[in-house]
């Protein structure tokens, strides 16, 4: 089931202790605060324990539901696309790298769940409580206040990922063209590639780098470069232009030796006989 939404902007409150939806998309934003209760969201295949004060991000990629275990009030304030396209005379110019949607579609920040802390906890929940005073007397879409209200949102957001999640929002919306070919650019140089090294290079926790580019690719981290960098040396191999020990240094093994063990490792048969194959 997709829920639409026509309005720009909408606030919906209500508080239940049975969730009124099944399992469904949108075809708009969703923030969703807790007020009061507990319960599990279920968010594509995750399930987040949530509780008083928490704020969930749900993008027309998502399929989500609550499962409410104590009478929960919820605040939804939905918004779609041309939300923020027609408020752009408002906004500054490159107020952030990241826009409000790149960060709402922000896969990471499905995962676990944003953490706040004082004064943010406060500040987020009394400007969710003057949205919801605001839409009470008048229509919020068109408002410079709540535009600006909700902004402050996003910049909760950003400060709470960046301190509890190591994730700088403004540099994770990256292309994947940019994540590939920074490993193509560094398959060369082992020490470059380490997960380490490439996740605080594009601004990712590493706690979170190898569920990240598995969604975005469809096969682990650890398995692309594997296969890459074997193409890239049984290329090698088949132009007879090169010796094992030139392969093992522009690859940065240590030895020749150590490059055969590789190679055996991955396929089964070593550099030679896999050489020998080709004649």
């Amino acid at each position: 089931m997709k829920r639409k939404q026509f309005e720009p902007l909408e606030i919906d409150t209500f508080e239940t202790s049975v969730f009124p939806f099944p399992k469904h998309s949108h075809t708009y934003y969703e923030m969703i605060y807790i007020f009061k209760g507990c319960g599990n969201h279920h968010i594509n295949q995750i399930v987040i324990p949530y509780k008083a004060g928490d704020l969930y991000l749900i993008s027309p990629d998502d399929e989500h539901y609550f499962d409410v275990k104590k009478s929960t009030r919820f605040c939804f304030i939905k918004f779609n696309d041309s939300y923020f396209e027609s408020n752009k005379h408002l906004s500054p110019d490159n107020l952030t790298t990241a826009s409000p949607t790149d960060i709402m579609r922000n896969p990471l920040l499905k995962e676990e769940k944003l953490i706040f802390d004082e004064p943010c906890k406060t500040i987020l929940r009394k400007t969710v409580e003057n949205i919801i005073e605001y839409n009470s007397f008048c229509k919020v879409s068109d408002s410079p206040i709540i535009f600006f209200q909700v902004l402050s949102l996003f910049g909760l957001i950003r400060e709470a990922s960046a301190k509890f999640l190591k994730v700088n929002l403004d540099h994770a919306a990256l292309r994947k063209d940019d994540l590939i070919s920074y490993i193509h650019q560094n398959i060369y140089h082992p020490e470059k590639i380490r997960i380490g090294i490439i996740s605080d290079h594009f601004n990712i926790s590493n706690t979170y780098f190898g569920a990240y580019f598995k969604r975005n690719f469809d096969v682990s981290y650890r398995k692309y470069v594997t296969d890459y960098k074997l193409k890239l040396i049984e290329r090698r191999i088949e132009s007879g232009q090169m010796t094992m020990k030139q392969i093992a240094y522009e690859f940065g093994f240590t030895d020749e030796s150590h490059l055969t063990n590789y190679f055996k490792k991955q396929t089964s048969i070593s550099p030679t006989d896999y050489k020998f194959q080709l004649v």
